[in-house]
């Protein structure tokens, strides 16, 4: 029998270059496209005004913003690195 809980939010094996900060985004990010997703399909049905989606989704955009900065994903990349040691 199929999990309900992974059939209404299912999780993809994280792939890239592993640090905690980059798990927990990743696991963010994708926690993010779900509701995002959930968003459309409720405007896409009529449950929701076109305006209440696009407030919805601003406000999870900015969590997500937020997640970023708090992580700092980006800051210190691999390249960025290398290119301040030559």
């Amino acid at each position: 029998m199929v999990d309900k809980s992974n059939f209404l939010y299912p999780q993809s094996p994280y792939r890239g270059d592993f640090t905690p900060e980059n798990l927990v985004f990743n696991a963010n990010l994708q926690e993010f496209a779900q509701q995002v997703n959930y968003i459309c399909n409720l405007e896409t049905a009529g449950k929701l005004q076109p305006e209440e989606a696009y407030q919805r989704i601003k406000v999870l955009w900015k969590q997500l913003k937020h997640s970023r900065k708090e992580l700092a994903i980006g800051e210190n990349t691999p390249q960025s690195d290398k290119e301040s040691e030559g």
